[in-house]
């Protein structure tokens, strides 16, 4: 996420806020955009507690299942509400070990993309593709499954054929994480990358109502099918303001460079307006519980990376609590996903399309909890437009 230095415009982020109050307040809010402050639903999935900085799936805090859970326990908790046990897990596994397929059909789609195709465009296409010929009806836990499974198949076999390269089938032993990693380098993943890996994935499987996930709750809100829901998330994460930004905090670290000249290029972006990519968030006013752990995970990954991104970041909070006092802003959850998911071999254009690996997760819990007890999201908005214009006939128009 970019932060737009404050003073020169609004701050994007990644997620809208889930919770606020309503009355006035709320309609005061709501006349600025963004839906700020609107209550748009109710969930059980996750909470997001700005103030204090918490992130909480279904009762636990994110800080305890970050690096001691599977991402096939979360998906497991966000679904049916619980941990599992090792019965369950082995459950979970085996579906998603038999979802490892991609039809024939939907693998001419994937190999019918030209090469240049952004990585995020390509899993758009198959997911939809695959919902053409494999779902109907109201979604069911089924289909969560088997989409969720599928999401990293479709990206990795995208991924080798514009590499020239062929797809591989997947490996059963192997766990979601792991599995992904083998599909995009055909090689044995080193236990080190699984674990980090795996951590993204568990700390980006939900957010609260962030704009993807609203998106497919309105999708689905219209019974629509959860192929057509999870397209429309992809979009919504794909833009900058949401998910579309990791890869940019590596273009910015490179086009600092070296620890001596971060101070002067950081001034010289505050003072100007310009953006600090990685830094900012609509709700967390103080910092974000997952860039804590992800800023802990890539200490260990790239130590060599970290000298300069570690330097960056403190000396970047540093300068905005000097020039923009009573502003509080803290680094957000894409500036070390970045360094995490470069030292585990991810190119920049794979960022947001893994982040949407781990979202499917959350995007298809929130779309069985609404289909569960739905009713339409059909929103208001405001007409600010002319009223009682007269007609002017066709012939009569200058």
């Amino acid at each position: 996420m970019p932060m737009t230095i404050p003073g020169t415009g609004n701050t994007p982020s990644e997620d809208t806020k889930s919770a606020g109050n309503t009355g006035e307040k709320g309609v005061a809010k709501m006349q600025k955009g963004g839906l700020e402050g609107i209550v748009a639903a109710t969930t059980a999935m996750s909470k997001v507690d700005g103030t204090q900085g918490r992130l909480i799936y279904r009762g636990y805090d994110i800080h305890s299942l970050a690096s001691t859970t599977t991402f096939e326990e979360v998906a497991h908790l966000l679904w049916f509400g619980h941990l599992p046990n090792k019965r369950e897990l082995a459950d979970l596994h085996a579906k998603f070990v038999a979802e490892r397929t991609i039809p024939n059909s939907v693998m001419q789609v994937i190999r019918a993309l030209p090469i240049q195709t952004e990585p995020m465009d390509a899993l758009r296409t198959a997911v939809s593709a695959w919902g053409g010929v494999s779902i109907s009806g109201i979604p069911t836990i089924e289909q969560a499954i088997a989409a969720t499974a599928r999401f990293p198949l479709f990206l990795a076999a995208f991924n080798r054929l514009r590499h020239g390269h062929e797809p591989l089938a997947s490996r059963p032993e192997l766990g979601h994480a792991a599995n992904y990693l083998y599909l995009l380098t055909g090689e044995t993943p080193k236990s080190e990358h699984i674990r980090g890996l795996n951590s993204y994935l568990v700390l980006l499987a939900d957010h609260g109502m962030n704009a993807s996930t609203f998106t497919a709750r309105i999708v689905a809100s219209t019974e629509s099918d959860i192929a057509s829901s999870l397209v429309a998330a992809l979009g919504a994460l794909k833009g900058p303001l949401h998910g579309g930004a990791p890869s940019k905090v590596q273009d910015m670290l490179r086009s600092i460079g070296t620890r001596d000249n971060a101070e002067p290029w950081l001034r010289d972006a505050i003072t100007k307006g310009g953006k600090l990519m990685g830094f900012g968030h609509r709700v967390y006013k103080t910092a974000d519980p997952r860039a804590e752990e992800l800023r802990g995970m890539a200490r260990v990954a790239d130590p060599e990376g970290f000298v300069l991104s570690g330097y960056v970041e403190e000396t970047a909070l540093t300068l905005l609590r000097e020039l923009k006092p009573g502003r509080p802003i803290y680094t957000n959850v894409e500036y070390y996903s970045a360094a995490l998911m470069a030292s585990v071999g991810l190119t920049g254009d794979l960022f947001t399309p893994t982040f949407a690996v781990s979202r499917s997760a959350g995007w298809t819990a929130h779309i069985l909890e609404q289909v569960k007890n739905n009713r339409l999201i059909r929103p208001e908005a405001e007409y600010t437009g002319p009223m009682d214009l007269p007609f002017t006939p066709l012939s009569e128009r200058q």
